[in-house]
């Protein structure tokens, strides 16, 4: 009898290890770089509280508004923004270029009545490695609005819409000046948003006039809200990332390939919108970012769109529940309803993890390698494997390369398989997956992904 409970209890051991080692197995482990880490950790709620709150007392940050003054209007408020700049550029040892970048819009006959000298306000942080010719954007808007978008004199705080976004440029240059990237990352507080998307379309011609090579743009526009008007939804644990799914530049043989192949949902900012998503959520926690397959919200546009129509990566990073009492609203109660976009209204903490979702994702992309080059995929014979191959990318120290697997109906990459060689044999058939290649640095940062196309 003795033994028998003997036995039992070693069972019941050999059961509970087991169970523990199952667990254990079963875990994800999540891979952080610590100088990123590092980066996310110093984000202050503290910090973007007094932006949002120096940017809301400006009274109105219209586009129309005054120009001169230097306490009112979208004046003051760039001044105040680009000395900002220039005061965090001074820890970059002078790597950060500031500038306010002009042009003239005439009118236009519908959001623009009279010609005027609009604005971007600027911050350029140089990368260290001069073979390097990447850039990487992170664009919010300065301009705010009232009910009447023609209103230039009124209140128009403008607290989510978007200064959010700008808290969040300012933070990020704040935390990233005093770090080494190899490639460029560009900051932009640009005007007229709300007028017709004109600063942006202003910064996306030049950058294709002078053939920039700038890989991915984060598009930040009401990042700092909670809660829903209407459905009275309430959460703060997940962000949005819009994204098209096939370029303007797409014709012809280029569209025809993607269509053979079946990668419509493979687009430059497809791929980049499942970045953001897997970087965001590997250095922010308690936090789910929802891909959404639209360009912009439903019948509505923003300043990713002007890079877009150049041919460039762009997404937008929005809240996940709109409140539309609280934008593009006079502040007013009305039936005991309150409206107007005011500071009150803000979440910080989780404006902060927004903001986290930017330096992370600029970070692991401006410290990885430059992409594998010229990714194929072998077509000679009908087989059940999957032959990938590419060539080492322009620039970077590369520590090996990452393939990414997805099945067909898959939003996101499923397996990563780490390879040092530039080929790979995989016994998945290439009927049933999509595959990618990422290179990937000595510190573990990924450069975006390049789909293998048919080898010739």
């Amino acid at each position: 009898m003795k033994r028998m409970t003997s036995y039992k209890k070693l069972i019941i051991v050999l059961f509970i290890q087991l169970s523990l080692i199952q667990i254990i197995w079963s875990q994800t482990i999540i891979q952080r770089d610590a100088e990123i880490s590092n980066m996310v950790n110093e984000i202050s709620i503290d910090s973007l509280r007094s932006y949002v709150h120096q940017l809301v007392s400006f009274n109105t940050r219209n586009t129309l508004s005054n120009q001169t003054s230097k306490t009112k209007g979208i004046g003051a408020a760039r001044n105040w923004v680009l000395s900002k700049f220039k005061e965090d550029g001074v820890q970059s040892n002078g790597r950060l270029n500031t500038y306010i970048d002009t042009t003239t819009i005439s009118a236009d006959g519908n959001r623009i009545d009279r010609s005027i000298v609009l604005g971007n306000v600027v911050a350029v942080l140089k990368g260290s490695d001069t073979s390097d010719k990447r850039f990487f954007l992170m664009s919010a808007h300065l301009d705010s609005r009232r009910s009447d978008v023609m209103d230039s004199i009124g209140s128009s705080p403008g607290a989510n819409d978007d200064a959010s976004g700008i808290a969040a440029i300012l933070e990020a240059i704040r935390i990233m000046s005093k770090h080494n990237f190899p490639s460029t990352i560009i900051f932009t507080a640009v005007s007229g948003e709300e007028q017709g998307l004109f600063g942006a379309e202003f910064m996306a011609d030049k950058a294709a006039k002078n053939k920039l090579d700038i890989e991915a743009v984060l598009n930040n526009d009401i990042i700092g809200s909670n809660n829903s008007s209407g459905t009275d939804i309430i959460n703060n644990s997940q962000l949005r990332v819009f994204s098209e799914a096939i370029s303007v530049l797409d014709t012809g043989k280029a569209l025809q390939r993607i269509r053979s192949l079946g990668l419509e949902n493979d687009g430059k900012s497809r791929q980049l919108a499942r970045y953001v998503k897997e970087i965001g959520e590997r250095y922010i926690d308690n936090l789910k970012i929802i891909m959404v397959y639209r360009t912009d919200r439903f019948l509505r546009g923003g300043d990713h769109i002007p890079y877009l129509i150049k041919g460039f990566a762009a997404v937008r990073l929005t809240e996940m529940n709109e409140n539309f009492n609280h934008q593009h609203q006079d502040v007013r109660t009305l039936h005991d309803t309150a409206y107007g976009d005011l500071e009150k209204y803000i979440d910080f903490d989780y404006l902060k993890k927004n903001a986290g979702v930017n330096i992370a994702t600029l970070a692991n992309l401006a410290k990885a390698p430059s992409t594998p080059q010229n990714v194929s995929i072998d077509t000679k014979e009908l087989t059940n494997f999957s032959n990938i191959s590419w060539q080492k990318p322009q620039t970077g120290n590369v520590k090996g390369y990452y393939v990414l697997m997805r099945e067909t109906t898959s939003a996101i990459w499923e397996k990563k398989i780490f390879t040092a060689d530039t080929s790979i044999s995989l016994p998945y058939s290439k009927d049933n997956y999509f595959f990618g290649v990422q290179s990937v640095s000595n510190d573990g940062n990924e450069s975006l992904p390049v789909t293998p196309v048919p080898a010739h």
